[in-house]
C-alpha cells in the first residue's frame, strides 16, 4: 500500500511540474511575457509559488525526477537540433571564432565576479550559459560542476531574460550597425545567448542572415561537448588536489545521448530514414516542455531572500561579459 501511494505521489509530483509549465507556457503568451519565453515564464511561476507556498514536500521524489532525469533527456533530446555534418562542411570556420567567444565569456565573467564578490557558482554557470547556449549549456554544465538546483535555477532564469532584452536590442541595432546582412548574421550567431535568441535577432535581416546565424549558433552548440570534458578534467585534478575525502566526479552519460542523437540527426534521419518536418517540431516541441518541467522543479529550490542575495553581482558580472562579448564579436566577424 505505501509502495502504491509512493508511485502515486511521484507521478503527482512529475505533474505538479508540467502543470506549472503548463501555467508558464500560457503566461508566455501575455505581453511582456512572450519576449521571455515559455521556459523564464515557467521558473517565475515555480520560485513565486515557493514563496508562497513553500516547497511541496509530499511531491519531492517526482519533482526531483523532473530536475535530474527529465533534465538529461531534455539534453539529450535537444542533440537532434545539431547537425553536425552542416558544421563540418560549412561552419569549421567559424569553430574558431565560436571558441574564442566561448573562452572570452567565461574567462571574463568569472573575472568581472572574483572583482565583484559576486556568488562564484552562478557567475560560472552564466558564463558558460552566455558563451555557448543559454539554459541547456548551464543545464549540462551544473552537474559536472556540482552546482546546487537553485543555483541552476537561478542562472537560467537570467540567462533567458538577459538574452532577450539582447536580442531585442540587435534587431533595433540592425539598420544603425554597418554590417551585411550575412555579417550581421555571424555577429547575432556568435554573440547571443539562446537559438531562439539568435533567430529572434537574425531573422529581421533576411533568410541568408539567419541560415548563417544558426550555423554559427550551431558550431557553439557543437563546442559544448568539448567543454564539459575540460570542466570534468578540472573537477577531478580539484578533487585530486583538496585534502579529506575525495569526491566522485560522474562520468555525464547523457552527453554520449547527445551526441549520439546529434549524429542520427545528421546522417540517418531524413537520409537513410525519411522524417517529415512535423515529426522534428514535434520532438523540439517535446524538449522545450521536458527542459521546462525540468527547469520548474530546479526553480521550486529557490529561495527569493537567497536571490536578492547571491544573484545581483552575477547578474551585473554577465551583462557586462554580454556587452563586451558584443563587441568582441562585431571585430573578429
Amino acid at each position: 500500500m505505501n509502495d502504491r501511494k509512493s508511485s502515486v505521489l511521484w507521478i503527482a509530483g512529475i505533474g505538479f511540474t508540467f502543470f506549472i509549465a503548463l501555467l508558464g507556457f500560457l503566461l508566455a503568451k501575455l505581453p511582456g511575457f512572450n519576449h521571455i519565453g515559455q521556459l523564464a515564464s515557467a521558473i517565475i511561476i515555480a520560485v513565486a509559488y515557493r514563496q508562497f507556498f513553500g516547497y511541496p514536500e509530499l511531491l519531492r521524489k517526482g519533482i526531483t525526477f523532473s530536475s535530474k532525469k527529465l533534465l538529461r533527456l531534455a539534453i539529450i533530446l535537444y542533440g537532434l537540433k545539431l547537425n553536425i555534418d552542416i558544421v563540418f562542411k560549412d561552419g569549421l570556420g567559424l569553430l574558431a571564432r565560436d571558441a574564442i567567444v566561448i573562452a572570452f565569456a567565461i574567462t571574463v565573467t568569472v573575472l568581472i565576479a572574483k572583482w565583484l564578490k559576486a556568488d562564484r557558482m552562478i557567475s560560472l554557470l552564466l558564463g558558460v550559459g552566455t558563451g555557448v547556449c543559454g539554459a541547456a549549456a548551464i543545464a549540462a554544465v551544473a552537474p559536472i560542476v556540482k552546482a546546487k538546483d537553485e543555483d541552476t535555477a537561478i542562472g537560467v532564469g537570467i540567462i533567458a531574460l538577459m538574452g532577450t532584452v539582447f536580442a531585442i536590442g540587435y534587431t533595433i541595432l540592425r539598420p544603425i550597425v554597418p554590417l551585411l546582412p550575412t555579417e550581421y548574421g555571424i555577429w547575432s550567431g556568435i554573440s547571443l545567448h539562446e537559438l531562439a535568441h539568435v533567430a529572434i535577432a537574425a531573422a529581421p535581416a533576411g533568410e541568408d542572415a539567419l541560415a548563417i546565424a544558426l550555423l554559427a549558433k550551431l558550431g557553439r552548440v557543437f563546442l559544448l561537448v568539448p567543454l564539459c570534458f575540460i570542466f570534468i578534467y578540472f573537477m577531478k585534478r580539484k578533487s585530486k588536489g583538496s585534502e579529506g575525502e575525495q569526491s566522485k566526479i560522474e562520468f555525464p552519460w547523457f552527453l554520449v545521448g547527445f551526441i549520439a542523437l546529434s549524429l542520427l540527426g545528421s546522417y540517418v534521419l531524413g537520409h537513410s530514414i525519411p522524417v517529415t518536418e512535423g515529426f522534428m517540431d514535434g520532438v523540439s516541441t517535446l524538449t522545450t516542455w521536458l527542459l521546462t518541467a525540468a527547469m520548474v522543479g530546479l526553480g521550486l529550490n529557490v529561495s527569493l531572500k537567497d536571490l536578492r542575495e547571491r544573484a545581483m553581482k552575477p547578474l551585473i558580472a554577465m551583462t557586462i561579459t554580454s556587452v563586451m562579448l558584443s563587441v568582441l564579436a562585431y571585430f573578429i566577424i
